[in-house]
Protein backbone atom coordinates (compact mmCIF):
# COMPACT_ATOMS: atom_id res chain seq x y z
CA UNK A 1 0.00 0.00 0.00
CA UNK A 2 1.61 3.24 -0.98
CA UNK A 3 0.89 6.44 1.41
CA UNK A 4 -0.55 9.24 -0.82
CA UNK A 5 0.75 11.94 1.67
CA UNK A 6 4.61 10.52 1.77
CA UNK A 7 4.51 10.19 -2.25
CA UNK A 8 3.56 13.77 -2.68
CA UNK A 9 5.84 15.24 -0.24
CA UNK A 10 8.81 13.47 -1.75
CA UNK A 11 7.58 14.64 -5.20
CA UNK A 12 7.73 18.09 -4.00
CA UNK A 13 11.18 17.25 -2.49
CA UNK A 14 12.73 16.20 -5.70
CA UNK A 15 10.94 19.19 -7.70
CA UNK A 16 12.00 21.75 -5.37
CA UNK A 17 16.31 20.41 -6.05
CA UNK A 18 14.96 20.18 -9.95
CA UNK A 19 14.00 23.61 -10.04
CA UNK A 20 17.06 24.95 -7.56
CA UNK A 21 19.31 23.04 -9.43
CA UNK A 22 20.46 21.61 -5.74
CA UNK A 23 21.03 17.58 -5.38
CA UNK A 24 20.46 15.52 -1.92
CA UNK A 25 21.54 11.77 -0.71
CA UNK A 26 18.74 10.51 -0.93
CA UNK A 27 14.84 10.68 0.25
CA UNK A 28 14.41 10.93 3.94
CA UNK A 29 13.72 7.66 5.32
CA UNK A 30 10.04 8.59 6.13
CA UNK A 31 9.46 9.72 2.25
CA UNK A 32 11.56 6.82 0.63
CA UNK A 33 10.26 4.54 -1.58
CA UNK A 34 10.68 0.75 -1.28
CA UNK A 35 9.59 -0.62 -4.41
CA UNK A 36 9.51 0.14 -7.95
CA UNK A 37 5.17 0.78 -7.53
CA UNK A 38 5.99 3.29 -4.80
CA UNK A 39 8.54 4.80 -7.17
CA UNK A 40 5.76 5.10 -9.66
CA UNK A 41 3.71 6.50 -6.83
CA UNK A 42 5.79 9.30 -6.26
CA UNK A 43 6.58 10.07 -9.97
CA UNK A 44 2.94 10.32 -10.53
CA UNK A 45 2.71 13.67 -8.79
CA UNK A 46 5.07 15.49 -11.19
CA UNK A 47 2.68 15.66 -13.68
CA UNK A 48 1.08 17.81 -10.93
CA UNK A 49 3.67 20.52 -11.96
CA UNK A 50 2.91 20.94 -15.74
CA UNK A 51 0.99 23.42 -17.05
CA UNK A 52 0.40 21.31 -20.31
CA UNK A 53 -0.77 18.04 -20.99
CA UNK A 54 1.64 15.11 -20.32
CA UNK A 55 4.24 14.95 -23.64
CA UNK A 56 4.96 11.65 -23.25
CA UNK A 57 7.48 8.62 -21.73
CA UNK A 58 10.85 8.39 -21.53
CA UNK A 59 12.76 4.62 -20.64
CA UNK A 60 16.09 4.81 -18.66
CA UNK A 61 19.19 2.35 -18.66
CA UNK A 62 18.18 0.13 -21.76
CA UNK A 63 21.67 -0.85 -22.53
CA UNK A 64 24.14 -1.73 -20.09
CA UNK A 65 25.88 1.65 -20.48
CA UNK A 66 22.71 3.26 -19.29
CA UNK A 67 22.52 0.51 -16.36
CA UNK A 68 26.06 0.76 -15.32
CA UNK A 69 26.09 4.69 -15.29
CA UNK A 70 22.92 4.70 -12.74
CA UNK A 71 23.50 1.81 -10.79
CA UNK A 72 20.05 -0.96 -11.84
CA UNK A 73 20.10 -3.79 -13.64
CA UNK A 74 17.14 -3.43 -15.67
CA UNK A 75 14.63 -0.25 -17.64
CA UNK A 76 13.07 1.98 -15.71
CA UNK A 77 10.58 4.62 -17.19
CA UNK A 78 9.76 7.97 -16.53
CA UNK A 79 7.72 11.05 -17.42
CA UNK A 80 8.16 13.84 -20.16
CA UNK A 81 6.73 17.25 -19.85
CA UNK A 82 6.01 19.61 -22.53
CA UNK A 83 7.98 22.44 -20.49
CA UNK A 84 10.99 20.43 -21.11
CA UNK A 85 10.72 19.59 -24.75
CA UNK A 86 13.42 21.22 -27.04
CA UNK A 87 13.46 21.07 -30.80
CA UNK A 88 15.98 20.37 -32.99
CA UNK A 89 18.78 22.95 -33.49
CA UNK A 90 17.38 24.83 -30.36
CA UNK A 91 20.30 25.80 -28.00
CA UNK A 92 19.42 24.23 -24.58
CA UNK A 93 20.38 26.01 -20.79
CA UNK A 94 22.94 23.51 -19.79
CA UNK A 95 22.53 25.03 -16.11
CA UNK A 96 23.59 22.85 -12.77
CA UNK A 97 22.96 19.42 -15.26
CA UNK A 98 25.80 17.11 -13.03
CA UNK A 99 25.38 13.98 -15.26
CA UNK A 100 26.64 15.64 -18.25
CA UNK A 101 25.61 13.24 -21.06
CA UNK A 102 23.31 13.77 -24.00
CA UNK A 103 21.66 10.51 -25.38
CA UNK A 104 21.32 9.78 -28.93
CA UNK A 105 17.36 7.71 -29.20
CA UNK A 106 14.60 7.02 -31.37
CA UNK A 107 11.22 8.07 -30.34
CA UNK A 108 8.28 6.51 -31.20
CA UNK A 109 4.54 8.75 -31.93
CA UNK A 110 1.76 6.68 -29.96
CA UNK A 111 -1.12 6.99 -32.62
CA UNK A 112 -3.95 5.02 -30.85
CA UNK A 113 -4.31 4.59 -26.90
CA UNK A 114 -2.80 1.10 -25.16
CA UNK A 115 -4.73 0.53 -21.87
CA UNK A 116 -3.81 -1.73 -19.49
CA UNK A 117 -4.88 -5.27 -19.84
CA UNK A 118 -4.20 -8.38 -17.97
CA UNK A 119 -2.49 -10.09 -21.09
CA UNK A 120 1.07 -8.42 -21.92
CA UNK A 121 1.72 -6.45 -25.12
CA UNK A 122 3.48 -7.94 -27.96
CA UNK A 123 5.79 -6.59 -30.45
CA UNK A 124 3.55 -6.41 -33.43
CA UNK A 125 0.44 -4.72 -31.25
CA UNK A 126 2.61 -2.06 -30.21
CA UNK A 127 3.96 -1.61 -33.71
CA UNK A 128 0.32 -0.86 -35.14
CA UNK A 129 -0.30 1.56 -32.56
CA UNK A 130 2.71 3.71 -33.50
CA UNK A 131 2.12 6.41 -36.17
CA UNK A 132 5.46 7.84 -36.65
CA UNK A 133 9.08 7.55 -35.55
CA UNK A 134 11.40 10.57 -34.70
CA UNK A 135 15.07 11.23 -33.76
CA UNK A 136 15.75 12.30 -30.53
CA UNK A 137 18.45 13.48 -28.03
CA UNK A 138 18.05 13.42 -24.51
CA UNK A 139 20.09 15.28 -21.99
CA UNK A 140 18.89 13.39 -18.61
CA UNK A 141 19.71 14.60 -14.47
CA UNK A 142 19.73 13.74 -11.53
CA UNK A 143 18.34 15.11 -8.25
CA UNK A 144 20.50 12.84 -6.17
CA UNK A 145 23.97 13.52 -5.45
CA UNK A 146 25.14 9.73 -6.04
CA UNK A 147 22.64 8.81 -8.48
CA UNK A 148 24.52 5.40 -8.84
CA UNK A 149 23.85 3.98 -5.37
CA UNK A 150 20.43 5.13 -4.51
CA UNK A 151 18.45 1.84 -6.27
CA UNK A 152 15.59 2.00 -8.85
CA UNK A 153 13.02 2.62 -6.33
CA UNK A 154 14.58 6.57 -5.69
CA UNK A 155 15.51 6.35 -9.36
CA UNK A 156 12.35 6.31 -10.33
CA UNK A 157 10.43 8.58 -7.85
CA UNK A 158 13.17 10.89 -9.74
CA UNK A 159 11.51 10.66 -13.04
CA UNK A 160 13.63 8.06 -14.14
CA UNK A 161 16.49 10.57 -14.49
CA UNK A 162 14.28 13.40 -16.83
CA UNK A 163 15.34 16.78 -17.74
CA UNK A 164 15.74 17.84 -21.47
CA UNK A 165 14.62 16.23 -24.69
CA UNK A 166 14.96 17.48 -28.20
CA UNK A 167 12.41 16.29 -30.59
CA UNK A 168 14.06 16.23 -33.78
CA UNK A 169 12.56 15.81 -37.31
CA UNK A 170 10.18 12.60 -38.41
CA UNK A 171 11.70 10.05 -40.00
CA UNK A 172 10.74 8.97 -43.44
CA UNK A 173 8.34 6.51 -43.78
CA UNK A 174 11.20 3.54 -44.95
CA UNK A 175 11.72 3.11 -41.00
CA UNK A 176 9.31 0.53 -40.72
CA UNK A 177 11.20 -2.03 -43.72
CA UNK A 178 14.26 -1.24 -41.36
CA UNK A 179 15.98 -3.30 -38.86
CA UNK A 180 16.38 -1.18 -36.07
CA UNK A 181 18.62 -3.37 -34.41
CA UNK A 182 21.12 -3.15 -36.74
CA UNK A 183 20.76 0.83 -37.61
CA UNK A 184 23.60 2.42 -36.81
CA UNK A 185 23.93 5.64 -35.15
CA UNK A 186 26.92 8.53 -34.73
CA UNK A 187 27.03 10.75 -32.44
CA UNK A 188 29.16 14.32 -31.96
CA UNK A 189 30.02 16.63 -29.87
CA UNK A 190 31.59 19.66 -31.54
CA UNK A 191 34.88 18.94 -32.66
CA UNK A 192 36.57 16.87 -29.80
CA UNK A 193 34.43 13.83 -29.39
CA UNK A 194 32.71 11.09 -32.34
CA UNK A 195 31.21 8.00 -30.69
CA UNK A 196 29.28 5.30 -32.60
CA UNK A 197 26.64 2.91 -31.70
CA UNK A 198 24.08 0.28 -32.59
CA UNK A 199 19.87 0.02 -32.41
CA UNK A 200 20.84 -3.21 -30.29
CA UNK A 201 22.41 -1.17 -27.56
CA UNK A 202 18.43 -0.69 -27.07
CA UNK A 203 17.26 -3.59 -25.17
CA UNK A 204 18.56 -5.32 -28.08
CA UNK A 205 16.13 -3.39 -30.35
CA UNK A 206 14.25 -0.02 -30.16
CA UNK A 207 10.97 -1.95 -30.72
CA UNK A 208 11.55 -4.18 -28.07
CA UNK A 209 11.79 -1.38 -25.51
CA UNK A 210 8.59 0.50 -26.58
CA UNK A 211 6.70 -2.61 -26.22
CA UNK A 212 8.65 -3.25 -22.60
CA UNK A 213 7.19 0.56 -21.69
CA UNK A 214 3.87 -0.02 -22.99
CA UNK A 215 3.55 -3.44 -20.24
CA UNK A 216 5.42 -1.57 -17.99
CA UNK A 217 2.73 1.16 -17.87
CA UNK A 218 0.07 -1.74 -18.33
CA UNK A 219 1.47 -2.65 -14.85
CA UNK A 220 1.17 -0.44 -12.67
CA UNK A 221 -2.21 1.14 -14.68
CA UNK A 222 -1.19 3.48 -16.66
CA UNK A 223 -2.83 4.07 -20.28
CA UNK A 224 -0.07 4.73 -23.06
CA UNK A 225 -2.06 7.66 -24.55
CA UNK A 226 -2.22 8.52 -28.23
CA UNK A 227 -0.23 11.39 -28.94
CA UNK A 228 2.21 10.61 -26.44
CA UNK A 229 5.90 10.16 -27.57
CA UNK A 230 8.44 7.56 -25.93
CA UNK A 231 12.06 8.18 -26.36
CA UNK A 232 13.64 4.28 -25.62
CA UNK A 233 16.76 4.90 -24.66
CA UNK A 234 20.25 5.98 -25.67
CA UNK A 235 21.54 3.99 -29.00
CA UNK A 236 25.35 4.71 -27.62
CA UNK A 237 27.52 5.23 -24.86
CA UNK A 238 26.29 8.82 -23.15
CA UNK A 239 28.15 11.54 -24.53
CA UNK A 240 29.70 13.59 -22.36
CA UNK A 241 29.31 17.55 -22.73
CA UNK A 242 30.17 20.52 -21.45
CA UNK A 243 28.56 24.25 -21.79
CA UNK A 244 29.31 25.91 -25.07
CA UNK A 245 28.74 22.23 -26.68
CA UNK A 246 26.58 21.48 -30.06
CA UNK A 247 25.62 17.85 -30.17
CA UNK A 248 24.70 16.40 -33.87
CA UNK A 249 23.60 12.36 -34.05
CA UNK A 250 23.60 11.43 -37.57
CA UNK A 251 21.12 7.97 -37.88
CA UNK A 252 22.28 7.77 -41.44
CA UNK A 253 19.29 7.56 -44.19
CA UNK A 254 16.47 8.79 -41.27
CA UNK A 255 18.28 12.04 -40.75
CA UNK A 256 20.11 13.80 -38.31
CA UNK A 257 18.96 16.11 -35.12
CA UNK A 258 20.85 18.14 -32.86
CA UNK A 259 21.27 20.72 -29.84
CA UNK A 260 23.67 23.29 -28.57
CA UNK A 261 23.89 24.19 -25.02
CA UNK A 262 24.31 27.89 -23.43
CA UNK A 263 27.73 29.11 -21.06
CA UNK A 264 25.94 27.68 -18.07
Amino acid sequence: MVDITSAKAASELLVRHWKEGTTLAELPAALRPTSREAGYAVQAHIEGISQQPLFGWKIAATSTAGQQHIGVDGPIAGRLLAEMVHQDGDTLPFGANRMRVAEAEFAFRIGRDLPPRSTPYEVHEVLEAVSDLHLAIEVPDSRYTDFATVGAPQLIADNACAHQFVLGPQAPALWRQLDLSSHRVVGQVSDRLTRDGIGSNVLGDPRIALTWLANELSRIGVTLAAGHVVTTGTCLIPLEIEPLDTVTIDFGVLGQVSCSFTKA
